[in-house]
């Protein structure tokens, strides 16, 4: 059985995460298709996503975005993050949320190392919510992190 993942991107994005989710779903699975639709802006991605799960039958889509670093594209950043829980709600489906700013990361070569390491590490988000949650549930509360490293578990 094959199922349908939709990776959601846009062109304001200064790196291609998208090709570095895929490669990783890729290298983790070949029960899965993917279904990539790319929208100019971080506001197009909830109704980008709702289109792959409504219309193109994905199970679970990644919204990859990079919103800037002004405080205009911040609050851009908050309303689609606002629209892709709405998604969820509506369509009842994950829609994992990959979202790096600007400001993260110190230079630019720190920002395309991060853009690409957060996406390959929610793709693996992806592929244990499809196949695998055991493991999300035995790793729950141990501060892990996408993109940088993780923090821990809080000490008791």
């Amino acid at each position: 059985m094959t199922i349908k993942v939709g990776i959601a991107d846009t062109t304001f994005a200064r790196v291609d995460m998208a090709s570095a989710a895929i490669k990783k779903l890729n290298e983790m699975t070949s029960k899965i298709k993917i279904i990539r639709y790319t929208v100019p802006g971080m506001k197009d991605l909830p109704v980008a996503c709702k289109k792959l799960i409504e219309e193109e039958g994905c199970e679970i889509v990644m919204a990859l975005g990079m919103p800037g670093g002004k405080d205009k594209d911040k609050v851009c950043a908050h309303e689609a993050s606002q629209g892709l829980m709405m998604a969820q709600l509506m369509t009842n489906k994950h829609i994992i949320e990959v979202f790096v700013h600007e400001d993260e990361a110190k230079d630019e070569k720190e920002l395309a190392w991060l853009a690409k390491r957060r996406a390959e590490e929610h793709a693996e988000n992806v592929y244990y919510l499809l196949f695998n949650q055991k493991f999300l549930e035995k790793n729950a509360g141990k501060g892990l992190r996408q993109g940088f490293e993780d923090v821990g578990a809080a000490r008791e």
